[in-house]
């Protein structure tokens, strides 16, 4: 089984139901990937994105540039949710989308990679570790890092919040 990173962007209104009603947003945010699947948005008007598995090598990446925000895990937890996948869903507030987009737009893909090999993540132990063993390129991560900067870019622009999980 894959561990894949997830994103959903939900609203200021909908972020507040989901911190009083957590099985509500597992319901809504299930809805809204299973309606993207179909209709197939571009990053920028999507309410749900996924990094694959690149989610553990862009966190070690991140947080080797001192990266402000934790936009890999989530910043907060949702109270009294229940496991997504592998472990609860958490959350960054719209204040903290806003911090991670401009953040983003200022750290280019390069500067994620800059002096790490792909050994340098199989030491590390990072996930999935078979494809850092066998050398492949790290464009696989900086292909999903470019990813997630018109998809926090479009969410700050919207004033939304941002749900994270690994599923």
């Amino acid at each position: 089984m894959s561990m894949i990173g997830e994103y959903a962007r939900l609203t200021p209104a909908e972020l507040d139901r989901a911190v009083r009603d957590p099985d509500w947003v597992q319901e809504f945010v299930n809805e809204l990937i299973e309606a993207e699947l179909d209709e197939k948005p571009d990053v920028p008007q999507a309410r749900c994105h996924d990094v694959d598995k690149a989610w553990h090598a862009l966190d070690f990446l991140l947080r080797r540039i001192t990266f402000p925000v934790d936009i890999i895990h989530g910043e907060k937890d949702l109270p009294q949710a229940e496991d997504w996948g592998y472990g609860p869903p958490r959350y960054l507030t719209p204040e903290r989308v806003r911090v991670a987009a401009e953040a983003l737009a200022i750290t280019p893909h390069h500067a994620l990679t800059e002096d790490v090999s792909p050994a340098d993540l199989a030491e590390a132990d990072i996930y999935p570790n078979v494809i850092w063993e066998r050398g492949e390129s790290l464009d696989y991560v900086t292909g999903h890092y470019q990813e997630l900067v018109p998809f926090f870019q479009a969410a700050a622009r919207a004033g939304d919040a941002m749900l994270i999980w690994l599923d």
